[in-house]
């Protein structure tokens, strides 16, 4: 989908640099998607934190001693 907005030229500037693109199109499609994917994985750990998985398998110190 094509859109026009308004970005402040340095927010612009720091997005291409930190995204490690060259065009501006692809620089915000890069930003919009980790800000969406960061976004989502803080709801699903406030979800999990909440108990809103209540039938979840395992608890946290079981998860723990797996990663290990």
């Amino acid at each position: 989908m094509r859109i026009t907005i308004d970005i402040d030229d340095q927010f612009l500037a720091d997005a291409m640099r930190l995204t490690g693109e060259s065009k501006k199109g692809p620089a915000v499609v890069k930003a919009v998607r980790e800000f969406v994917r960061r976004q989502m994985a803080r709801e699903f750990g406030r979800k999990l934190m909440e108990g809103e998985f209540g039938d979840y398998p395992m608890t946290n110190e079981q998860i723990e001693d797996y990663d290990r």
